[in-house]
């Protein structure tokens, strides 16, 4: 057992979808989120506590983009069919409102989704930290915001790497600044202001008054994928003037939109015992390692103070050339340690072009 728990850094954040195919090609096109690390269909038996209470079938591929950042877990409900939210999501609404994406240029990023006809959500526009940032909306409405970043893994061909980070809706801002610094390490803030913003009122209810926290962390992110996910940031909206809602109101996780935000860690036991000594104990387990068709981890699962889902991984098993039957077992190695950049790079053997 491990005495303390770390984490890598943000593994993924997980988006239900109505077609995890078409959605996968829509992500591999415009985010540059083309290597698999799995692709399995099965069923999600550990998760019946958030869909119904009963064991539900899916179809998940998480991918990553080899530029670095978080990947994406594309879900789509197999034994079922998803449902959308039924109300427009405003800022500020209980849950996971935006994934954060970096970008090397985000001008150049601007000018690629907009030549390609994407639909671009606002214009570059001027974020609290005077940062240049745009938001983007996929097919199905998901928000994805471009922010600048120098902290990248390796070239690539886009502007775009991975998941950098979050936007969440809160209903009490110390209650989540406390939960976000304490179990997961934000202890930085780079801004915390309120009022109306500019960055915001392109979007539905986004002439809201809101208060609005954004957090990093202070030391590198540590473990095996640390270099390959990177630095990242949570922003933490909570709205003034008008009662928010849960975003995953009367629906199941898995149904559409972002259902998760998942952190690579080292630690279960210590991670399970800290979140139970603050209040917020596992509401899901594996227990073990479970398998994800190429990869297998243990995994759980906490929940914020507004139910928010925030998943731990501990990676034990990850394929790095599935054509020659290579795959790495975590558990026979330092988990603490980074793991070579050259064995990592080796993922992107199994991009899909």
């Amino acid at each position: 057992m491990n005495s303390t728990a770390t984490i890598a850094g943000i593994q993924q954040i997980g988006i239900g979808v109505l077609d995890v195919k078409q959605a996968f090609a829509w992500y591999r096109k415009y985010f540059g989120i083309d290597i698999p690390v799995f692709d399995e269909a099965a069923e999600a038996p550990y998760m019946t506590r958030y869909t119904g209470g009963k064991v539900h079938s899916r179809h998940a591929i998480l991918a990553i983009n080899m530029r670095g950042g978080g990947g994406f877990e594309i879900w789509q409900y197999t034994s079922r069919e998803p449902s959308p939210c039924t109300f427009e999501l405003m800022p500020g609404d209980l849950g996971i409102f935006a994934a954060v994406i970096k970008s090397s240029d985000v001008r150049a990023s601007f000018d690629s989704f907009l030549s390609l006809g994407t639909g671009l959500a606002s214009p570059i526009v001027r974020d609290p930290a005077g940062r240049d940032v745009f938001l983007v909306r996929d097919p199905w409405g998901n928000l994805f915001r471009l922010v600048p970043s120098a902290d990248w893994f390796a070239e690539g061909p886009s502007y775009t790497g991975g998941v950098t980070g979050s936007v969440i809706g809160v209903s009490d801002m110390n209650a989540s600044l406390k939960f976000y610094r304490e179990i997961l390490g934000y202890d930085d803030i780079i801004y915390q202001v309120e009022g109306q913003f500019p960055d915001l009122s392109h979007l539905p209810g986004g002439d809201c008054v809101c208060r609005r926290t954004l957090l990093t962390h202070r030391q590198p992110r540590v473990g095996a994928f640390s270099s390959l996910l990177g630095n990242t940031e949570i922003e933490l909206i909570q709205v003034l003037d008008r009662t928010p809602r849960k975003v995953y109101h009367d629906r199941y996780w898995g149904d559409c939109g972002f259902i998760h935000l998942c952190f690579d860690i080292n630690g279960q036991d210590a991670m399970r015992e800290k979140c139970a000594s603050m209040g917020y104990p596992y509401t899901t387990d594996s227990r073990s390692s479970f398998n994800m068709g190429d990869a297998a981890g243990h995994f759980s699962y906490i929940e914020d103070p507004d139910g928010t889902l925030i998943e731990f991984v501990e990676t034990h098993k990850i394929p790095i050339i599935k054509k020659l039957g290579w795959y790495l077992d975590l558990r026979r190695r330092d988990r603490s340690r980074p793991l070579p950049r050259w064995i990592l790079k080796t993922l992107s053997f199994s991009r899909v072009r």
